[in-house]
């Protein structure tokens, strides 16, 4: 698979592009990564330098990889946070002219907006840009709870909701969701559930919940469930692969008492992932 990977970069860490690209290469795929920024470090640390780009210097980019003709070769788009709408409007631009070259092509939608605790840590604006604009246009999106609540304009607190919630956004275009880090009233203590649903039917799995909230997991995951759904084609193996590595980097990143996530030391388990939690058919 060729993939289109617009997101932001770092030189230290594993976040956007600097969490996505490694893996899906690790997987065996091609990654043809255009930046929006160019960091030192995540803005979690509340210090960074580096340039942000601005968006026609990434609708040149991805311009001049149209000049070499290749265009209708990709397989996907994937994108993460956006952090302005001109920025959006460049990757659906992006996105249209790729699915005019190949119209199998897939767009794959990370809808970074906020989580719980947080709230919305996007600027204004972003949220409804992306409910409006952004998510309808994506084959595949992977949100957070509190991120499927706010697209769906609801709260969700059982299992069933988290499926209506889902059926709503779903409703509106993307055929594929995969939502992380749910929490409803059946989960049993010190557990969290992850949910794909897609026309096939919808799966969950459990995993425990541990001490840990690193940044750029949720960049790993949505490339990591586009690569497995597309060399699978089935939500549930998709599901299972992705959360069994995840979860073995997340152990990893905590044994090794790291800020950053631990992703070139769990590349076996990107590389070759196992069934360590059972999905379970919820329709």
């Amino acid at each position: 698979m060729k993939i289109l990977s617009i997101q932001s970069s770092v030189a230290y860490g594993h976040v956007g592009n600097s969490a996505a690209v490694f893996p899906l290469q690790r997987l065996g795929h091609e990654v043809w990564p255009v930046i929006t920024v160019h960091f030192s470090n995540h803005t979690g640390y509340g210090e960074w330098r580096g340039p942000l780009l601005a968006p026609s210097d990434v609708a040149d980019v991805i311009a001049g990889i149209g000049e070499r003709g290749v265009l209708g070769e990709v397989d996907a788009v994937l994108s993460g946070y956006q952090g302005d709408p001109a920025v959006g409007a460049v990757i659906l631009d992006a996105v249209a002219t790729i699915k005019a070259a190949n119209p199998a092509a897939i767009y794959c939608c990370d809808p970074v907006m906020g989580d719980v605790g947080r709230g919305m840590f996007v600027r204004p604006g972003i949220p409804e840009f992306m409910r409006d604009t952004v998510v309808p246009a994506a084959d595949i999106i992977t949100p957070n709870h509190f991120e499927l609540d706010f697209l769906a304009g609801t709260t969700s607190t059982t299992l069933d909701e988290v499926l209506a919630a889902v059926d709503v956004v779903r409703d509106r275009g993307p055929r594929d969701v995969l939502v992380t880090s749910v929490l409803h009233t059946d989960s049993p203590a010190d557990t969290l559930d992850v949910v794909a649903v897609s026309d096939a039917g919808a799966w969950a799995v459990t995993t425990p919940l541990l001490p840990i909230t690193p940044n750029g997991c949720g960049d790993v995951t949505a490339a990591l469930y586009l690569a497995h759904l597309h060399s699978t084609g089935s939500p549930q193996q998709a599901l299972e692969r992705t959360t069994a590595t995840v979860f073995r980097i997340l152990e990893n990143t905590l044994a090794a008492g790291t800020r950053e996530i631990q992703l070139v030391a769990s590349q076996e388990a990107i590389a070759h992932p196992t069934t360590r939690f059972a999905a379970r058919r919820l329709r």
